[in-house]
């Protein structure tokens, strides 16, 4: 009998093991599917998907022919499935699949085998070409791609076949898949790196009395021993250690690209061929320690860039792994606490979370008080107190005391799960000074390949036993790699750095544009205040109530995310006092309207009030505003009901932010739409003699678009809220604070996670900082290869110095990015 026919029911005719993988089946599994006719139990939601794809895709024999569970069971899957048709089925795409229109999905993969530039754009270029695919991108420096597709003209299975046939494979990105191919690479290219170093020893061990015997001191038949001895032990660091480099060049020219590898491969192979050749005849110059010298310092040189360049990523990935794996859920009956997966967790669940523990999901606190250490999140390093009703963060470590908190956001919805996207936004999002580099790189490598032909043939004419060795010198010193490590790898530590910081960059030109922003505009309310107000006073100007025209305008406002509407919620806290609104509408940039027991009412600007009563501004408006005070107004047809006096408290580090901008010379202004008294007050406190009231999102909008016509201007906008959505997205670069509302965040090409104007002071410097290197780093390429292809051509250049020459050039770029995580570059 084979395992497919053993069914063995519980007490209630259930199935006590999952069909599929073997498990025992919890007695709450609700999941089942229909295999040759019989309903089959499974013990998850894993295993019900995983059964319906081998149904679906026809492959239901695997189930027939067995004759014992795989080990380890979660592998219970037939490889064609394994390879393919898993990765098209809904449920197995929940994590890393996002829906961007009714028929298209984005995914994030991570790519092994990316070796080089070539190897990014070859991918984007093939992956491109399939049907229904609209956008791909690979970022060098993370390994990581972002690929968009119409799920009505090709399926995910298919792009990645279509990766995997020109030799690299793409995998569901998650950190712990991340950091096993790096684990992976690392042993892989060390064990070659070791295996050409063991080699080049023992050859140099047989060339040596070639170089110091005289005339005659060595015989021919001892120094054809040396040489075979010498091809023996260059075999394996040729067809192991360099194998890669053979491989990678063999696909690129099936495919009519030329990366990195092409001249190493053939500046390698050339030089072995040919003293593979000489020892066969008996000719003049081998060159096997060269061969073995130059295969080890290219792997040497590549290992450590490696290993510089993860490390550089790695504080980005640090963010996918810090939510637990498993919480403590407290039991709502009173029953015993359970320890249950953070995935099953849901909102309004209660969580008790000890001393030293990280925080698993998004909630509020329901009991105890203590201190979080919420540094990774927002950078900030000071612990944040926590009591009764204050909201905690997925991520945060708490510090002093037990904590209950009762979940609020889970999975996706968590402000950690949406700094998560907004990194990988950026990682996927390549800057114009990238793909410059890129293609300088490819036009190079044409080029180089061309003189180094042509300076062979010229040695064939001036001397043609160093023809060789000067060709093969003339393709390794050249090779661009530095050049293309140039730019993402200092962009990836500058932006590790700044989320360090509490700056988060979501765009790939993020960085190079504040750091050549020359102009910069701020939004007031929650930008330059702390967007915190309080509500000061209600005047009424009819026969309503205090009480009743705050109650008015609370129901107005119960919808809304703006400051205001914060405050006047706040101020009234009897929410059952609240009339019904109907056809409530939000004017952006006025205020908002509805009608209430049949009449319409408005509540906002007082100009906005006035189109509606139709009678002159109320007298008591002007003394209101006095002191820089935010007033609003609620009316009806004809009729002003209620003036609302709020305040509002500055930012303290607004002032030190300001200064390094006047310092540097790069002009400010204020926009906002709160009357001319409150923004002059602010504007007076700061310095700032270019300030505007009174604006709309679209006069915002048309102020930076103004600026932006002027020679040389790049603009930069700071704001929050929705009202400037448009104008952030107008901008050169936007930053927005982090508790903004989600549709600023999102237009934000950076955002303040820490509320901190202080934040974007330091990240401008650290911007400045990032483009100083990457010029230092550009610069540095270009005068290494347009050096050493000179030096190499007229014979001066030997091939184990061309190896040395190319790897210590692409380590120097790596180093040069690494300075950027150093705390005092970034605190300047």
């Amino acid at each position: 009998m084979s395992s497919a026919e053993i069914v063995i029911p519980d007490a209630a005719g259930h199935a006590r093991e999952c069909y599929h993988c073997g498990l025992p089946v919890p007695p709450e599994s609700s999941f089942y599917v229909p295999i040759d006719g019989v309903t089959r139990r499974m013990c998850c939601v894993g295993c019900e998907a995983v059964a319906e794809s081998i149904v679906a895709s026809g492959l239901t024999d695997y189930y027939r022919h067995r004759d014992a569970m795989p080990e380890p069971r979660k592998e219970a899957l037939p490889a064609e499935l394994q390879e393919l048709g898993l990765f098209d089925h809904p449920d197995f795409q929940k994590s890393f699949v996002q829906p961007v229109g009714e028929h298209e999905r984005e995914a994030a993969l991570i790519l092994e085998g990316i070796t080089c530039a070539a190897c990014v754009w070859l991918n984007e270029r093939h992956v491109a070409r399939q049907p229904g695919v609209s956008l791909v991108e690979v970022n060098y420096a993370t390994r990581r791609a972002r690929v968009r597709w119409d799920e009505r003209k090709t399926r995910l299975s298919d792009i990645l076949s279509a990766i995997q046939a020109i030799g690299y494979r793409a995998y569901p990105y998650d950190p712990d898949r991340s950091e096993q191919i790096a684990q992976r690479e690392r042993r892989s290219m060390l064990w070659r790196v070791f295996v050409a170093g063991f080699g080049m020893m023992q050859v140099m061990m047989y060339a040596y009395p070639a170089y110091i015997a005289g005339e005659g001191d060595l015989s021919a038949e001892a120094d054809l021993m040396m040489r075979w001895a010498s091809l023996v032990l260059t075999l394996p660091v040729v067809f192991y250690s360099a194998a890669p480099f053979f491989q990678r060049a063999i696909r690129d020219l099936k495919l009519r690209a030329l990366g990195m590898d092409v001249p190493v491969a053939l500046g390698v192979g050339s030089a072995f061929m040919a003293s593979v050749w000489a020892t066969l005849v008996g000719g003049p110059e081998v060159y096997f320690d060269s061969v073995t010298m130059f295969v080890f310092l290219l792997l040497l040189g590549r290992y450590l860039e490696m290993l510089a360049r993860q490390k550089a990523v790695r504080g980005v990935e640090e963010l996918g792994k810090v939510i637990p794996t498993f919480a403590e859920r407290l039991s709502a009956g009173g029953g015993a606490d359970e320890r249950v997966p953070v995935a099953q967790l849901v909102p309004g669940d209660r969580v008790r979370v000890r001393p030293g523990e990280v925080v698993p999901a998004d909630g509020v606190v329901v009991e105890g008080e203590s201190e979080a250490n919420e540094a990774l999140l927002t950078g900030e390093s000071r612990p944040v107190a926590k009591r009764r009703g204050s909201p905690v963060t997925g991520g945060s470590i708490n510090i002093a005391s037990p904590l209950v908190v009762e979940i609020a956001r889970v999975g996706d919805a968590t402000r950690l799960a949406a700094i998560r996207r907004l990194m990988e936004r950026a990682a996927a999002d390549r800057p114009g000074i990238a793909t410059q580099a890129d293609y300088v790189a490819r036009i190079f490598i044409v080029a180089l390949l061309v003189l180094s032909v042509l300076t062979w043939i010229i040695w064939q004419v001036i001397d043609p036993d160093r023809a060789l060795w000067v060709f093969v010198s003339v393709l390794v010193v050249a090779c661009p790699c530095a050049l293309s490590l140039a730019t993402p790898t200092a962009l990836t530590v500058a932006t590790d750095a700044l989320a360090r910081m509490g700056v988060l960059v979501t765009r790939g030109h993020a960085i190079e544009a504040l750091a050549t922003a020359n102009r910069f505009a701020f939004d007031k309310t929650g930008t330059l205040t702390r967007g915190i107000m309080q509500l000061e006073a209600v005047h009424p100007l009819d026969a309503t109530t205090p009480a009743r025209a705050l109650a008015l305008a609370a129901a107005l406002e119960q919808g809304s995310e703006h400051a205001v509407a914060a405050a006047l919620r706040a101020a009234s806290d009897d929410a059952a006092a609240w009339p019904p609104v109907e056809a409530l509408r939000a004017v952006t940039g006025q205020g908002v309207e509805g009608r209430i027991d049949g009449v319409l009412m408005r509540l906002g600007r007082p100009s906005f009030i006035a189109e509606l009563a139709g009678r002159a501004m109320p007298a008591e408006l002007e003394d209101l505003q006095r002191g820089g005070a935010t007033v609003v107004a609620l009316g009806s047809p004809g009729c002003w009901h209620a003036l609302y006096r709020l305040g509002d408290l500055p930012r303290e580090d607004a002032h030190e932010l300001f200064t390094r901008l006047a310092r540097e010379r790069r002009p400010v202004a204020i926009l906002s739409g709160d009357a001319q008294s409150a923004v002059d007050a602010v504007a007076a406190r700061l310095g700032v003699t270019e300030a505007h009231a009174q604006m709309t999102p679209q006069d915002k909008q048309a102020w930076v678009e103004a600026r932006q016509r002027e020679p040389g201007a790049l603009v930069a906008m700071v704001g929050d809220g929705v009202n400037d959505a448009p104008v952030l997205a107008q901008a050169h670069v936007s930053v927005a604070m982090g508790g903004g509302t989600d549709l600023a965040r999102n237009q934000a090409d950076i955002v303040l996670l820490s509320e901190s104007l202080a934040g974007l002071s330091r990240g401008n410097a650290l911007a400045r900082r990032t483009l100083r290197v990457l010029r230092q780093n550009l610069w540095w390429s270009f005068t290494y290869n347009f050096t050493s292809v000179p030096l190499a051509m007229m014979g001066l250049i030997t091939p184990w110095m061309a190896g040395l020459g190319m790897a210590a050039s692409s380590l120097l770029v790596v180093l040069n990015a690494l300075r950027l995580q150093r705390p005092a570059a970034r605190s300047r």
